[in-house]
């Protein structure tokens, strides 16, 4: 049985009563009204009209989710980790496609899909659970033609997909809209979001529709400056209704209170803090996908004073040096939370044979020879050299943040809660909640490769 539009006359009746009751969301004014109705309300409908409700995205919408009223060229929707985001823009780009949102006048025929990679354009924007064959109707879905990165409707409409890594591939093609989604994780931002604004020169209105969480990014910044902006904003916690139970406990506990959880929970764009040894621009352009030859690696780790679930997080950070002997690399972020010692000494040693490490580092001030006794419990053989803290954090913080500015430093990949850490961390002080044990490893793994001298004889390596 074919997708049905909603009927003019009930859209008008819904849309009024439920300004009245301060919502758009159909579903949240329905589920929370008596049995009586809802059941009236059910059994009011046709069988074509019940087929069709799971696909009336307006009737399910949060606020967040449905674009503003007015003449806006780009719509910024900001929001926490399983806030709704992409069910938002692929909602949107069907609206646009099958001409069905009265919000949004116009339609689009020819749409760029751009994310980070071209796997995340395939894998989240079109074929996740909130991707856009996902959201359409089945009379409505359109096929996805792997060869020519490209899905087709059935009106004849075509979506390509780019890649923010190529901003050279958006050289050429031309579009009507396009939705682009975590811009501000894009490691190529500005070169891949200028190229797409040349694109975007067909039709009368051409429009765009950037779903993100946000960090203080100069290209989210200027984005949102600009005025033929809109945005809306939410929470992880505003789609708690579509979001397992135990993740929103796990994460509102372990992040709650933190810049990190203002961050990706909240949807906050958040400021550098005054006098931050590292920025959140400068973090950004860390990223590298390969390490290229490494001479040495090494594992540091920050011990926790306690044990157990409310420890502290046990710092492990791997960072290798470069054959060149100048720069390094942070391979990863390993570390654990509310582990007993033997816990964390186990964590350690699978990060140093994981990375095939030369030697594991750990600060001793708190945990004395007991690290040591810990670690060899689980391998005797490892070389280890412990470290003593003379100074005060910022104190040595400040001469790897130099190698940093220095541009000595890059990041193998993403570690949100170590940059986090890192963005919190300033010369008075770490601004965060708690304390910066990851920060704390990643300083002695990097001073020991690049601050101090080697005493061990180098071999060659990559990855």
């Amino acid at each position: 049985m074919s997708y049905v539009k909603e009927r003019p006359e009930r859209r008008q009746v819904t849309q009024s009563t439920l300004i009245a009751h301060g919502t758009r969301s159909g579903a949240s004014w329905i589920a929370s009204a008596p049995q009586q109705v809802q059941e009236s309300f059910l059994t009011s409908l046709t069988d074509e009209e019940l087929l069709a409700l799971p696909y009336l995205f307006e009737f399910w919408a949060i606020e967040h989710q449905l674009p503003p009223e007015g003449d806006w060229t780009s719509w910024v929707i900001l929001g926490g980790r399983g806030a709704g985001k992409t069910r938002a823009g692929a909602e949107w780009v069907r609206s646009i496609v099958e001409g069905s949102r009265p919000l949004d006048a116009g339609t689009a025929s020819r749409l760029a899909l751009v994310g980070e990679t071209l796997d995340q354009v395939r894998e989240v924007m079109i074929f996740g659970d909130s991707g856009i064959m996902a959201c359409s109707p089945p009379d409505r879905r359109p096929v996805w033609e792997a060869t020519r990165r490209r899905l087709v409707w059935p009106n004849g409409a075509t979506a390509q997909a780019f890649s923010a890594h190529d901003p050279e591939s958006l050289r050429g093609p031309q579009f009507d809209a396009a939705w682009v989604d975590e811009l501000a994780k894009w490691r190529k931002g500005e070169e891949a979001w200028d190229m797409l604004q040349f694109c975007l020169r067909l039709g009368e209105r051409p429009r765009q529709c950037v779903t993100t969480t946000p960090r203080n990014v100069p290209v989210l910044k200027r984005l949102l400056a600009a005025p033929t902006t809109v945005s809306t904003h939410a929470g992880t916690l505003a789609n708690r209704a579509n979001l397992a139970a135990s993740f929103v406990e796990e994460v509102r506990n372990r992040y709650g209170n933190s810049r990190l959880g203002l961050q990706e929970l909240e949807g906050r764009l958040l400021e550098d803090v005054e006098g931050a040894l590292w920025t959140a621009g400068q973090l950004a352009d860390l990223r590298v996908e390969r390490t290229g030859s490494l001479s040495r690696v090494v594992v540091a780790v920050d011990p926790p004073a306690s044990s157990g679930a409310k420890a502290n997080t046990c710092g492990i950070i791997v960072a290798g040096l470069r054959e060149d002997g100048k720069s390094a690399v942070v391979l990863e972020d390993a570390s654990v939370q509310g582990a007993t010692p033997l816990g964390w000494a186990r964590a350690v040693l699978a990060a140093y044979h994981r990375h095939a490490a030369d030697r594991v580092i750990a600060e001793v001030n708190q945990g004395g020879d007991m690290v040591e006794t810990v670690l060899r419990q689980v391998d005797r053989t490892v070389p280890y050299k412990p470290v003593y803290a003379s100074r005060g954090k910022v104190g040595r913080a400040e001469p790897v943040a130099a190698l940093y500015e220095q541009g000595r430093i890059r990041h193998l990949g993403e570690w949100p809660e170590l940059e986090a850490q890192m963005a919190a961390m300033s010369v008075s002080g770490f601004q965060g909640s708690g304390s910066p044990d990851r920060v704390d490893a990643l300083v002695w793994a990097l001073s020991e490769l690049l601050l101090t001298g080697a005493d061990v004889a180098p071999a060659i390596r990559s990855l």
